[in-house]
């Protein structure tokens, strides 16, 4: 969960590592700290608990000499709280090493047992300068960084990215990963090092992949990639797909309110180049081969949060369409189960980051049980698409809000294309249906836009219910992923109860929430589809006005029945069913942010939240 980045060039390297570590922030803002190896071989390090901005505020007042060779740290506390000595980095070897670190050492307490034996001295509770220290004596003992890191990373258990820097090494970054994020930046006479590719986009757009178990040495005109045991590799070099302006807020208040603005380009981003005379074109799909997904009896989804309610709506699609039967499960609970799964079941992974440690550890395990595995994600250079038979890019753009918004449309659309060309290699829709219902899947960014535009409602009713402690969500069939995505979100945001419910099951029990005052948002479906569940959840609605509730109602234009029972009606474009909840769940978003807005709180960095979990 922790910001990395490493640089050696000539550039001003402060400048280099600070302006990567605000790109990275979201990843961990507990604390922050540099290092930096100037020209007379000194490390000069820097680091602060707090926000990023305290680093920088203390880089003005008491700056460190510059140089060409630094890494810099974000930091999401694990072991040891967010202070100052906690911060990264580490140092070992007397001072002459630093080194900053991603992810838990399982076996740091073994390790240090040994390490105070031998007589060293520690001056954190991290699991990090264990790290630090014992890469300080395997130099000791070889002369080489690189060969230092490698004698230690074999003795380490759990999920790593290391990066060390050495006096007696200038020029020199060393970077090691294991289950957790590094990519490579290859600049014009510099080199980078990062977590993800948002640390050095301002500088280059060229990047390489490390993989699994891999030691990187960048020096600036120089790139080395060997595995554990030291053997050369040689990774795959991509370009990243945005450029740094993305990644700035643009003149807006915060990045979500910049991120849920750009939900509608987020789908049609998806959707380009995938879809051409009404059908559903879908080359990254090519590994797995049309015969086999003709042939998969069954598709288990598996995601975390936000990502797996993109999962639970898209069942819908791909059931109704394709006529497989899916399973939506929660990453960190499918694989100490012992799932069914077999050779022809599909395994699709959806994570952003694509760094996500629960949703990585069970693509690891699905394909080891002789699945097959799709990934959704929106990152580049990340883990699981490595790890996958193949992937589905989401074209989001960079997300910098830890509360994920656009990203959630983006894989819900993704998803939509799968199961469209699902339908087509099975023969489960006719060409008329497929192109009937690609044609409302690329309407739906216009609509989206309509939505967002007309929120200005919502930003009322966030200011009115300011003091609210508790709201409840509503949704029946497609619209109960979307009520459940709209209370995470005001749980991540406004720290306040919220549930989001099927609203069949609320006479079986949560209708004793209900009291006078208590605010229930329902998602209503369209009276238009003379399958719709419309009067039922018109019903609900009577249900809990009747007990004194006040409702929101999500609604379609011109649902008339909805106005007389609903003390408030925001009105969302006509679309087909399975379409609605895309635009159902843009307001939820808004609802949120405007809420914790209205609360006083950080709607872009939520308190114990980071954006990739990469921890277990």
């Amino acid at each position: 969960m922790c910001g990395i980045v490493g640089y050696v060039g000539d550039t001003k390297t402060v400048d280099v590592l600070l302006s990567g570590l605000r790109r990275l922030e979201y990843r961990g803002y507990d604390s922050a700290g540099v290092a930096v190896l100037d020209s007379d071989g000194h490390i000069g390090t820097r680091k602060r608990a707090g926000k990023l901005q305290v680093l920088a505020d203390d880089l003005q007042t008491l700056p460190v000499r510059d140089g060409s060779t630094g890494i810099g740290h974000t930091r999401w506390a694990t072991h040891g709280g967010p202070t100052d000595v906690n911060a990264h980095p580490h140092l070992g070897d007397d001072g002459k090493l630093a080194l900053i670190h991603n992810g838990i050492i399982e076996n740091f307490a073994e390790l240090k047992k040994e390490l105070l034996e031998r007589g060293a001295t520690f001056t954190s509770e991290t699991d990090s300068e264990v790290a630090a220290l014992l890469v300080g004596e395997a130099y000791r003992e070889t002369g080489d960084l690189a060969e230092g890191l490698r004698r230690v990373v074999n003795r380490l258990e759990g999920a790593f990215t290391l990066l060390a820097i050495h006096k007696d090494q200038p020029g020199v970054v060393v970077g090691a990963r294991r289950n957790s994020p590094l990519v490579i930046g290859m600049g014009d006479g510099e080199n980078f090092l990062g977590s993800d590719v948002a640390a050095f986009v301002e500088y280059t757009r060229k990047a390489l992949e490390i993989g699994q178990d891999q030691i990187v040495t960048i020096r600036k005109d120089s790139i080395e990639v060997t595995d554990f045991d030291g053997n050369p590799v040689e990774p795959r070099e991509f370009e990243v797909a945005w450029d740094a302006s993305a990644a700035e807020k643009g003149g807006w208040s915060s990045f979500m309110a910049k991120e849920i603005s750009e939900e509608p380009e987020a789908v049609a981003n998806t959707l380009i180049g995938r879809t051409a005379d009404g059908a559903v074109h879908l080359e990254e799909l090519a590994p797995l081969g049309d015969e086999v997904l003709a042939g998969i009896d069954r598709i288990v989804v598996i995601a975390c949060g936000t990502a797996a309610y993109a999962g639970m709506l898209a069942k819908y699609a791909v059931e109704s369409w394709s006529r497989i039967p899916v399973d939506v499960e929660l990453s960190h609970e499918f694989r100490y189960r012992s799932p069914v799964i077999t050779e022809r079941t599909l395994v699709i992974s959806i994570s952003q980051s694509g760094e996500t440690m629960d949703t990585l550890m069970a693509v690891k395990f699905a394909r080891e049980s002789g699945a097959k595995v799709l990934s959704v994600c929106n990152t580049q250079g990340s883990s699981i698409p490595r790890e996958s038979d193949a992937v589905l890019y989401t074209h989001a753009g960079p997300e910098v809000a830890v509360a994920s918004t656009k990203a959630f449309v983006a894989q819900v659309a993704a998803l939509y294309l799968v199961g469209l060309h699902l339908a087509t290699v099975r023969g489960t829709l006719d060409a008329k249906a497929i192109a009937r219902n690609v044609r409302q899947l690329h309407d739906i960014p216009e609509k989206l836009a309509k939505t967002i535009e007309s929120a200005n409602r919502l930003r009322e009713l966030a200011h009115w219910m300011a003091d609210t402690q508790s709201v409840l969500f509503l949704g029946r069939n497609v619209g109960y992923p979307i009520a459940m995505e709209g209370a995470l979100k005001l749980k991540e945001l406004a720290y306040i109860h919220a549930e989001g419910f099927a609203a069949g099951e609320l006479k079986h029990g949560p209708i004793a929430l209900i009291e006078p005052g208590q605010v229930v948002f329902v998602i209503v479906p369209s009276p238009r589809d003379k399958l719709s569940l419309h009067p039922k959840v018109v019903s609900n609605i009577q249900e809990i006005r009747a007990r004194g509730a006040r409702v929101i109602a999500i609604a379609e234009q011109g649902d008339a029945a909805v106005h007389p029972y609903a003390d408030e009606v925001i009105p969302i474009p006509l679309a087909a069913p399975l379409f609605e909840p895309i635009l159902a769940v843009a307001p939820l978003h808004i609802f949120a942010m405007e809420l914790a807005a209205a609360k006083g709180l950080d709607v872009d960095q939520p308190r114990n939240l980071a954006k990739s979990v990469t921890v277990e």
